[in-house]
């Protein structure tokens, strides 16, 4: 039974946000899923990334944070994006229990997004696991200065799907902040991609670029939730 879109709007204080929830019969697991820094939950990349999930049997919830939905630039800061994504983790949370649905709940980001959620479990949000979409390690050509303290205290399973030319995240300099988190970390390298996943000479549209990312994040949620079965 294909997945139908549910509009939602949550709040998180004083704040309040769009959300979009779809749900194939029967779902394995649920993907909560933050946009990042410059796009909102409606771009076709993250489009794509969730539907091409639906279709694998994974329910999904897609939402905004609150400066996207102001029109502002600049992102909310991490004290009020934390709390955005617990109140979203939540109603992903509700969503399963009013359908009957046992499946774990992951914590899902593109960039900013994956980093919030990461910085959000850290603060002790549950989430079953992590997948970071481009995890933003540092600004282009600053690799001194990592964004990765929060990471090593983490213990639920992470997966860095992380394009080779990104330069947001020097490959090697990345291979050793996952080596060091421990063997609860995964990375996983799309070659030749950028920051948007993009491939030089490989001419893709974004919902088909997104929409590429799901069979690896299926598969590797399957492969944690057996392991922990």
């Amino acid at each position: 039974m294909p997945a139908s879109d549910q509009q939602l709007t949550l709040a998180a204080g004083d704040a309040t946000f769009s959300a979009v929830y779809a749900r194939p019969g029967a779902p394995t697991a649920t993907v909560v899923l933050a946009h990042g820094a410059g796009a909102g939950m409606e771009h076709p990349f993250l489009r794509g990334f969730c539907d091409a999930l639906n279709g694998l049997g994974l329910a999904t919830l897609r939402f905004n944070f609150p400066y996207m939905e102001a029109g502002r630039k600049l992102p909310d800061r991490p004290p009020a994006a934390i709390a955005v994504w617990r109140a979203a983790m939540g109603a992903a949370q509700a969503q399963a229990d009013a359908n009957g649905d046992r499946g774990p709940v992951w914590a899902a980001g593109k960039s900013f997004g994956g980093r919030m959620a990461s910085m959000a479990v850290a603060d002790g949000m549950a989430a079953a696991g992590l997948v970071y979409l481009g995890y933003p390690l540092h600004a282009p050509g600053k690799p001194e200065k990592l964004r990765d303290e929060h990471l090593y205290g983490l213990t639920t399973p992470m997966l860095f799907l992380q394009g080779t030319r990104d330069p947001f995240a020097t490959p090697r300099i990345l291979a050793d902040v996952v080596s060091r988190i421990g063997p609860n970390a995964v990375l996983q390298g799309v070659e030749g991609g950028d920051h948007s996943f993009a491939v030089a000479g490989k001419k893709r549209a974004p919902d088909e670029v997104g929409a590429s990312l799901a069979a690896p994040v299926a598969g590797f949620i399957a492969a944690r939730e057996g392991q922990a079965a």
